[in-house]
């Protein structure tokens, strides 16, 4: 076992043991302390890094490790050290407790994401502590806040540090990378190479106030409640990014499956739990998530407002919101609250090639398959705006009968040991050799 397997499971519990739990409004631990482990351990193996908060306690580290050959672009590898709160009640072990049990990492924050923090970290300490050199420049950063957008982690680090990423083009980050078994000769690893774009819209209807005892045609909340409904039971149809074709035609490959177009429900039915970071990415989505109005049962009030979650495919942008503006109605508005773009990259070049060559050496059953995710990650939300291609690939391979995807913000999130340890060896090898 190499040092760095022997050792990321520790670095994974003492991390997850710093809570840095991000409640969106300022109010939590921030990073911190977890940044200062990062600095720590960076520092007992000689490695400088940029330390920097963009706000109290919001703490990002970054470090570059120089290549042997300056000819080549730089890859970035970005972990965020923020997670989502936990309820300790809901849980069946303390979530910053960091337990080890059954051959598990138990704790918030185990595959979201301070497994890859500690996969960086290990795999980063054990090239410098050997003396090996990567190919290229290799940018590490930890950073802040991706759990509520960024604004103190990628974003901040973008614009006001963006010599950082001086010369990267390309990245990897969390959210792909982990196995599906279809059988002991063969696991599926997904990679994600796009994701959908975000519209969070404020509906908001304005109308006649009055008393709730009399006739009013112009009823604020009724204009708004119907636009809600229209909106939140409109059937959109199935599109296909080339990214999901793909998806859908390597999985129809893999179980022997015919693949339906009108109906790819037979092929969802076999990735099993895994549907739920996928099955979305089949269609734009709008769901409606929050309503407001009124102060009083007898006032009939003169505005109504609702908050409508929005989730477009690549490339299919203006569409998504003709159809919304067209559900919305004559007496509706809609107003943005928070946009990002949808991101789809191509499933070829040496990177690609690099990480299927990485994934097969530790793994000969492993094929690998590009995919979209519903969600959004750092890749997307700013270090695209550095023209730097974005790839989920935390490689995991992981137990048959484990549900994925039910680990992230989940209760009991938890992470194999056996599935870092097969991570750092891929990890490894990826950054050495590419």
């Amino acid at each position: 076992m190499t040092h760095a397997e022997h050792e990321v499971a520790d670095l994974c519990v003492e991390l997850i043991r710093a809570d840095t739990s991000n409640y969106g409004d300022g109010s939590g631990p921030g990073e911190r302390e977890a940044a200062e482990i990062v600095m720590a351990r960076l520092a007992e193996v000689g490695v400088e890094a940029h330390y920097s908060e963009s706000a109290d306690r919001r703490a990002n580290v970054v470090t570059r490790i120089e290549g042997t050959d300056p000819s080549l672009p730089a890859l970035l590898v970005h972990g965020h050290l923020d997670v989502v709160p936990a309820n300790a009640a809901d849980w069946t072990v303390d979530p910053f407790a960091g337990e080890v049990r059954d051959g598990y990492i138990w704790g918030r924050g185990a595959v979201d994401m301070k497994d890859m923090d500690a996969m960086m970290l290990a795999v980063l300490r054990q090239m410098v502590t050997e003396g090996r050199r990567p190919r290229r420049d290799l940018v590490f950063a930890w950073v802040a806040d991706e759990e509520a957008g960024g604004e103190y982690g990628a974003k901040y680090l973008t614009k006001a540090h963006p010599e950082l990423f001086e010369g990267v083009t390309e990245a990897i980050s969390e959210v792909g990378g982990y196995s599906l078994e279809v059988d002991p000769g063969l696991r599926l690893y997904l990679i994600e190479t796009a994701q959908k774009g975000l519209a969070w819209m404020r509906l908001i209807a304005d109308g006649r106030a009055g008393h709730g005892s009399m006739l009013n045609s112009d009823n604020a909340v009724t204009e708004l409640a119907k636009a809600v409904a229209r909106i939140g039971s409109h059937e959109w149809p199935l599109t296909y990014t080339p990214t999901v074709r793909t998806f859908l035609t390597e999985i129809a490959d893999a179980f022997g499956l015919p693949f339906d177009e009108s109906d790819p429900s037979n092929l969802l039915d076999k990735i099993g739990p895994l549907v739920r970071f996928v099955g979305a990415t089949l269609q734009h989505t709008t769901n409606p998530t929050q309503l407001s109005s009124g102060y009083k049962a007898n006032v009939i009030p003169g505005r109504a407002e609702a908050v409508i979650d929005g989730r477009f495919l690549p490339g299919h942008e203006e569409e998504f919101f003709k159809t919304v503006d067209s559900l919305l109605g004559d007496k509706v508005r809609r107003e943005s609250i928070h946009h990002d773009i949808a991101l789809e990259t191509t499933f070829d070049g040496a990177l690609v090639e690099a990480m299927i060559a990485a994934l097969k050496a530790e793994d000969p059953t492993a094929r690998a398959v590009p995919y979209c995710m519903s969600g959004g990650t750092d890749n997307k939300t700013f270090f695209a705006d550095l023209d730097v291609r974005g790839f989920g690939f935390v490689p995991l391979r992981l137990p048959k009968d484990m549900d994925f995807a039910a680990m992230f913000h989940g209760v009991d999130e938890r992470v194999p040991v056996e599935a870092l340890r097969f991570g750092v060896r891929v990890l490894d090898r990826l950054l050495l050799n590419y």
